[in-house]
């Protein structure tokens, strides 16, 4: 973990450098954007993680990789929130996740911009900057600060689109408030820390989530998908929750599409 925490702050400078700098911008899909400072700190990250991970596949958000479920992985999320990187808003983060066997291991969640520094090691506790890190205690769905996010596929204004306005229209009313900060391992670290009591979010990709599933988890969270069934890297919705409210949300998500009903993990492959 020493050696891994080294490493993102070693990439935390490069990323502060292009924070504050003119940035080359580049579109990888209508409203996805990549900056030559995404490649740069994924290439750096990944020639120090292959070292300390000798043995474990390596995928990073930039390189090309295709997502997998090898028995060993390191995701890597060189710049979550892009957008919020390119317009100097300081929700942004480097992301690194290691797994084993389906399950996260190490995970470290590091934002340059704000100084903080999300870590957790299976069974060793969360932490923010070397201080533990807990969940919140709000048991009621209504008194709950929900953060959410909207993925890139809106722009099809397809089934994630129609998912998505359904969702906020079932849970804006039963809720505090939602909050979208563009970032979901930032929204996942910050229900660890209590201060969002719980986060879901569709169609997002193992690189956003790997590391902040284990930090929430370690800090008492819970992480399960739309069917409250434990969640596996590509499945379609996360919810990640303080554990108390998480069946009072799971019951407020409208049906997700992509999945028939009656189906099986099994079935599923």
């Amino acid at each position: 973990m020493e050696k891994l925490i080294d490493s993102l702050l070693e990439a935390g400078d490069l990323f502060r450098e292009g924070f504050h700098s003119a940035k080359e911008i580049s579109h990888k899909g209508t409203v996805d954007l990549v900056t030559e400072y995404d490649v740069a700190v994924e290439n750096l990250l990944k020639e120090r993680v292959s070292k300390l991970f000798p043995d474990y596949t390596i995928v990073g958000e930039e390189s090309g990789d295709e997502f997998c479920r090898a028995p060993k992985a390191v995701y890597i999320d060189p710049i979550d929130g892009t957008t919020n990187f390119v317009h100097k808003i300081p929700f942004c983060a480097i992301s690194v996740g290691v797994w084993e066997d389906g399950r996260p291991i190490v995970g470290a969640v590091y934002n340059p911009v704000l100084n903080e520094l999300f870590y957790a090691e299976r069974g060793m506790g969360a932490y923010c900057n070397k201080r533990r890190i807990y969940v919140s205690d709000t048991s009621l769905l209504q008194q709950s600060l929900v953060a959410t996010g909207f993925p890139y596929t809106k722009v099809e204004m397809g089934h994630d689109f129609e998912w998505v306005t359904e969702t906020i229209k079932n849970l804006l009313p039963v809720t505090q408030d939602i909050r979208r900060l563009g970032a979901a391992s930032i929204d996942i670290c910050y229900v660890a820390n209590g201060t969002f009591d719980a986060f879901y979010e569709c169609n997002l990709k193992p690189w956003d989530v790997a590391a902040g599933i284990l930090v929430a988890e370690e800090a008492g969270g819970k992480v399960t998908n739309h069917l409250g069934e434990e969640y596996r890297l590509g499945d379609p919705v996360v919810v990640v929750s303080n554990s108390r409210n998480h069946d009072a949300l799971i019951d407020k998500l409208a049906y997700y599409r992509g999945r028939k009903d009656g189906e099986t993990r099994q079935e599923r492959g």
